[in-house]
């Protein structure tokens, strides 16, 4: 059975039932149209087993610390694997973000395992000068987005020239003979050291994107474009608010500007992608161009057609914090063989036949 936590839209404070103030439930609009859908996915780690001197990867070696095998790496390629393949069973996603993943060859067995067959994705990625290795994917079906074109925009801190990070994944194709679709995949870095402390190196990869983006709005003023990835902030933080100037109030959405639609999930939710001391937190987000919210077009999206993926088996019992959190590969170097410490974040597209 799958289970989706859905954006609601709060439409009112409550209504008086029975002599007593209830707080009403807020309506779903529920859309008919067909729906071409993006996934994100941050798969936690999955590197494969070889040691590759000019990375910082020994510990997922069959040598290292964590004893990364090739039984291993393969049950978490089929773990990842049976996500991907449980949400295509009502439709596979015309594209999928990914980070986390350390080369072209993981990404080639992923999408050559037996629980991708028949979904044909191909692959956009491009090797990134990150510290620990990892970088950020793309994987798109080729008869329904069109790739034009892609760049990897490099992040170079100036006030920190001894850190390197993920490339920002810029791709744009044409979907579905619908026109062209801008996606832009995101891991922005960690908030290990403190939050407040790595707070400015966000921000400075928020206001990059926000200007790659205005360059694509000066040429193609109502561009469809989608801003995906592990943010590692949460919608109504400086990086978001601020760097990327998104907005939050979709009433009457305007093609040049940013919206932040993620931030109705988190508030409406019980859940988020990523749970942190028994917090759930959003750090896998969605920011869309203006143009994708105006409904009266022939694809556009609404806040409601954000979903958080939260099907049973991706979650496990919080013994420390009650609830539910999400089953991951690694708890510290023991193995218990779960999926990602994130949980998958989707966007439908709308269209109107």
């Amino acid at each position: 059975m799958r289970i989706l936590v859905k954006a609601t839209l709060f439409l009112g404070i409550g209504v008086l039932i029975a002599g007593s103030c209830e707080k009403q439930d807020p309506p779903v609009i529920v859309d008919s149209n067909p729906y071409h859908s993006i996934l994100f996915y941050n798969v936690e780690n999955l590197f494969d087993t070889l040691d590759h001197p000019e990375k910082p990867d020994e510990e997922f070696t069959p040598e290292g610390d964590k004893e990364w095998n090739t039984q291993k790496y393969y049950h978490k390629i089929n773990k990842i694997g049976r996500v991907l393949k449980e949400i295509g069973t009502e439709q596979w996603p015309v594209v999928i973000g990914l980070c986390e993943i350390e080369n072209r060859q993981v990404l080639e067995d992923l999408i050559l395992s037996d629980q991708l067959a028949g979904a044909d994705y191909a692959i956009v990625h491009k090797e990134s000068p990150d510290y620990r290795g990892i970088d950020v994917a793309l994987l798109y079906r080729p008869n329904l987005f069109n790739l034009i074109d892609y760049h990897a925009w490099s992040v170079w801190f100036p006030f920190d020239i001894n850190y390197s990070t993920r490339e920002v994944l810029y791709v744009v194709g044409e979907l579905a003979g619908m026109g062209k679709l801008h996606v832009l995949v995101n891991h922005w870095p960690s908030r290990s050291g403190g939050e407040i402390e790595t707070r400015p190196k966000r921000i400075f990869v928020a206001e990059m994107v926000r200007t790659k983006i205005d360059s694509i709005l000066s040429t193609e003023p109502d561009a469809r474009i989608v801003v995906t990835g592990d943010f590692n902030d949460e919608p109504n933080d400086l990086s978001i608010v601020s760097g990327l100037s998104a907005w939050t109030d979709f009433k009457k959405p305007k093609s040049a500007h940013l919206y932040a639609i993620s931030h109705d999930l988190q508030i409406n939710s019980e859940i988020g992608s990523y749970k942190y001391k028994g917090n759930w937190n959003m750090l896998d987000q969605y920011v869309v161009s203006g143009s994708l919210l105006d409904t009266t077009k022939t694809l556009y999206c609404r806040p409601t057609d954000l979903s958080i993926i939260s099907y049973p088996f991706l979650l496990e019992t919080d013994k420390t914090y009650m609830g539910k959190k999400p089953m991951r590969s690694f708890l510290g170097d023991y193995y218990q063989g779960g999926y990602s410490d994130h949980l998958p974040v989707q966007l439908n597209l709308r269209y109107r036949e």
